[in-house]
Order: structure tokens, then sequence, then C-alpha cells
């Protein structure tokens, strides 16, 4: 990864003693690897971890992680005749995709609801996004909890500074929005369980600018501790951020970059071994 204090915490994380101070802590980590060799080779990691500690009535959580993809191009040169030449290959390693976050949720029940609060870090320079930081405050209810499943919902005011790689002329970096989230959990099997976060950010400044974040995912028990778990992340941005484009002359030169928006729709799909202790 990029970002070395993003490591430090991975480490922390794991070597966390999950008892005391009143908490009862659980660690969750996931890891996906895909490589390919041959004609063509490429590799894509992922690592996502998370500690929870709940202590009633209080429940803190601890998030932070990546994916990291890249391809390796290689360019053949034939140099002689066409019955007597020597092949040169030239590999180069091209980064296309990086993406990192690290976050953390303090949750507080009271009178059949709760009270939260929570900061956050991301990174997606591919998408515009050089660094934003934001964080968060609201209330929520837990509608549903039991066995089967767990269907819960919050509202907060948020505020957020954003640096993107392309900064637009005159856009707003720092501003004020609102969020709203909704979580469910149900039991699909005795090893299997689905679950679904929906995250709704509206910039309360500039109205077109809304975002959405939907992870789906199913996760099925191999052991006590050990899970797969196929996820699909939908990111939605109606005000996505510059990214750089080469600029060519009408010779085939390059001669700069310019900027353009970029999608609106980021779609990230996963699939990634679970370790519970």
């Amino acid at each position: 990864m990029r970002s070395p204090g993003i490591a430090l915490l991975v480490a922390a994380l794991a070597a966390q003693p999950l008892h005391g101070q009143g908490f009862a802590w659980e660690n969750a980590t996931e890891l996906s690897f895909v490589a390919t060799g041959g004609n063509a080779s490429s590799n894509t990691f992922g690592l996502k971890a998370s500690l929870t500690g709940t202590g009633a009535p209080n429940t803190l959580k601890l998030e932070v992680g990546g994916i990291r993809a890249s391809t390796n191009i290689t360019t053949r040169r034939a140099d002689g005749t066409p019955t007597s030449f020597t092949i040169t290959e030239t590999t180069d390693t091209e980064l296309t995709a990086a993406t990192y976050f690290a976050r953390g949720r303090y949750d507080r029940a009271f009178a059949g609801a709760f009270a939260f609060g929570g900061a956050g870090w991301d990174r997606n320079e591919f998408a515009g996004i050089e660094n934003r930081f934001s964080i968060v405050a609201g209330v929520g209810r837990t509608w549903i909890e039991g066995e089967s499943g767990r269907f819960k919902t919050d509202v907060g005011g948020t505020y957020t500074v954003q640096r993107d790689v392309q900064p637009a002329p005159g856009a707003d970096e720092e501003f004020f929005g609102a969020r709203a989230t909704i979580e469910a959990t149900r039991r699909l099997t005795a090893t299997a369980d689905y679950s679904s976060m929906l995250i709704a950010d509206q910039n309360l400044e500039t109205t077109d600018d809304f975002r959405a974040d939907w992870i789906n995912s199913i996760a099925v028990s191999i052991s006590q501790g050990l899970a797969l778990k196929t996820s699909l992340q939908l990111i939605y941005d109606a005000q996505p951020a510059n990214v750089p484009v080469p600029l060519f002359n009408a010779g085939g030169v390059q001669t700069g970059t310019v900027s353009t928006r970029g999608e609106e729709i980021d779609r990230v799909m996963t699939l990634t071994l679970v370790v519970r202790f």
C-alpha cells in the first residue's frame, strides 16, 4: 500500500487483544488475491480488517483496508530478416486500480434507539480523489434484532474535506452534508448469511452533489473461524471528481494533459476469505 500508516494500523488491529476494558472484542480480516500469468499477467490484492468491541450500551468499530490492482504489459520487437530474427521483450507494470480507506464509529444505545459519531478517510486517485476526510454524528434505531437477522437505520450530519487530484476551478473542498444509512442482515441457511448496507450522502451546500455507496454480500462459513464471502459494491457520485487525460496533437505526440469528469458509477466485485477470531 502507498501509505505506511495504513499498514501499521492493519498490524495493530490484527494484534489487538480481544478482551479488556469491559468490551467483548471481535476481529474479522478479509483477504483476496488474484494473479494471472503467461501471455498476459496481472495481480489484484485486497485487504480489509475490522475490530468491533461491544459492551452494553456501547459499540466501537474500527476498519481499515484497500484494493490494489496492477497489470504487466509486455511489448515484443523483432530485429533481423523474416527468416533470421531476434525477439526482444520489454515488460512494464502499470497500476490500474488503487483504493484505500480507514474509518471508526462509536454507538451508544438509549431508550430503544442509539446515538453515534464517527470519522473516516479514503483515497481513490483513479476516481480523482486524492484525500477525503469526513466526520459524522447522528441518531438511529434498530428495528429488528434476532438470530434470523437485523435491520437498522440512522441519519446524521456530516462535514467533509475533499482534495481532488485535478481540482475544478472554484470547487468547494469543504462542506456540510446529511447522511442516511440502511443496514440489513439475513440468515439464509445454517452456514450462509446475506448482508446489505446503503449509505447516501447529500452535500447541503451544493444540492447536485449526491453520493451513494451500496454493498451487498453473501458469506458462507467453512469452519468456525473461516468463511468465503462474495460482495458487489456500487459507488455512485452525481458530480464525480476530475481525472487527468493525456492530450495528443495531430502528429500523435503527447503535448500535456486535460481534465474531464470521471464516471458516475464505480463497481467492485470481490471474492474474499474471511478470518474471524
